[in-house]
């Protein structure tokens, strides 16, 4: 998962300041969003002893760990490509507001410190910056990490880019240069404050142990968390970003007993990790998990959409386990990848049918944010996208999947009460639903049309649709 698009171009666009001073009595309103990167750098980059900090827009109030639902930034997204399809998208994403992630290295940013004390930031900045123009909340994953780190070479030309060292996780010796490096992130973007520690757990498998080295990547975690609070004390860190795998429990001794249901185990391994984490951690303001809703070997259990119920139950064992620390998913899927993860063996109304039963079963869990993975790809076709690609001259025009993420991020927000709601009995196995005292989602689960009644109200609908009722 999160597995595909690691580096990204070298292009560059800044966005401008505007400065509006209206004339009242003793008044004067100032607007300001500026460049995040040291005054007078044309490339990006800077030097140990540089200043790493511009004077960005600052949100106002306190950060808040819960942020709704939003998507993650990967190697092609709208900020590069045709300059009027980027400002399509740019207008279609400044009316949502949804939080947007972004890695510091792969996904779209090249290698930010590729020897030591020198940083380069250039895709990073050109990123935060087309999150903060559509006025999303920023949100930085702080992985991977420089090569130099890690065994491989120092130098900017030679950053590895394959996925085998991308995925390797910085050498002990290294884990403060990391949190180093995470620090002089939070200084350079002193408007982002949410940070979430690493991803998946890449590198940190124990192949001597068979199992996850949680202690390798506590250690980790612990130096990070203690140099964010060092940069301001008002940044929110969260981890661990374990996979919440799932097995079947008649084939894999790994498989849970304390969490499992008709779509099949957890994996015992990854629990061991998450309470190593949990007790060990120095501090956390939220709790991040990955996953999916079918098992490592595809198998969606027993079938695609009651297989979403997994997603239910591991948000309820996660919000448990950590005393009800505000829980993210940073990533989660809902249908199985080919040999290259590419998702578009469903049709669309499929794929959006079953991911908003997904959605469904994470707030029912007690799941406050998550995040969309992939929001385009270079071509026309892009299954499962937010929005047409940014590099078609006629592209960042909306895909029905943003619909969804965005109209489920406005009325399900965090703090959201749900209530219950009133499905006929014969309806009950054909629909999924969620409900406020506002709205109403309904999704058929049926590749044919049905005639439903939820919530007191008779209507027609088609396959696989999904329908928001007004209450």
């Amino acid at each position: 998962m999160g597995r595909h698009g690691w580096k990204s171009g070298a292009g560059r666009w800044r966005l401008i300041a505007l400065l509006g001073v209206g004339l009242a009595v003793l008044a004067l309103v100032l607007t300001l969003s500026t460049l995040p990167d040291d005054p007078g750098s044309t490339d990006g980059t800077t030097r140990a002893g540089d200043k790493v900090h511009g004077t960005p827009r600052m949100p106002s109030g306190a950060p808040r760990p819960e942020l709704g639902w939003g998507f993650t930034h990967t190697a092609n997204s709208a900020d590069e490509g045709e300059d009027a399809a980027v400002a399509r998208a740019r207008k279609l994403l400044s009316g949502q507001r949804l939080p947007q992630l972004q890695h510091i290295m792969g996904w779209g940013a090249d290698n930010p410190e590729p020897k030591p004390g020198f940083y380069d930031f250039e895709a990073m900045d050109r990123r935060v910056d087309f999150v903060r123009a559509t006025g999303g909340t920023p949100v930085i994953t702080l992985c991977c990490a420089p090569d130099w780190m890690k065994g491989g070479e120092a130098g900017v030309d030679n950053t590895d880019w394959s996925q085998s060292a991308l995925e390797t996780a910085p050498a002990r010796e290294h884990y403060d240069d990391f949190a180093k490096l995470a620090a002089t992130v939070a200084k350079r973007y002193p408007d982002v404050r949410h940070f979430i520690v690493w991803n998946e757990f890449k590198g940190f498998w124990n192949s001597a142990k068979a199992r996850w080295d949680h202690e390798g990547y506590t250690e980790l975690y612990n130096l990070v968390h203690k140099e964010l609070k060092k940069v301001n004390e008002d940044i929110l860190v969260g981890g661990p970003y374990l996979v919440m795998d799932s097995l079947d429990p008649r084939q894999d001794e790994n498989a849970a007993r304390d969490l499992k249901g008709a779509w099949g185990s957890a994996d015992q391994r990854v629990l061991d990790a998450f309470r190593y984490w949990n007790e060990h951690k120095a501090g956390a303001d939220f709790v991040v998990v990955d996953g999916s809703s079918y098992t490592v070997d595809d198998a969606l259990l027993p079938d695609a959409f009651a297989a979403t119920e997994k997603l239910t139950a591991v948000s309820r064992w996660v919000r448990r386990e950590s005393g009800d620390l505000p829980l993210w998913w940073a990533e989660y899927y809902v249908e199985p990848g080919d040999d290259d993860d590419d998702r578009d063996g469903w049709p669309e109304p499929q794929r959006v049918a079953v991911q908003a039963a997904g959605m469904i079963a994470m707030a029912r869990g007690g799941a406050t944010t998550g995040f969309y993975w992939n929001p385009q790809n270079k071509t026309a076709e892009c299954a499962g996208c937010l929005w047409r690609s940014t590099e078609l001259a006629d592209g960042g025009t909306r895909l029905p999947m943003l619909g969804l993420v965005s109209r489920f991020s406005k009325e399900f927000p965090p703090g959201t009460r749900y209530e219950k709601v009133s499905v006929a009995e014969d309806d009950v196995p054909n629909v999924r639903v969620l409900a406020d005292e506002d709205a109403v989602l309904v999704v058929n689960t049926l590749s044919r049309g049905i005639s439903a009644k939820v919530d007191g109200k008779r209507f027609e609908m088609d396959g696989y649709e999904v329908r928001w009722l007004k209450r």
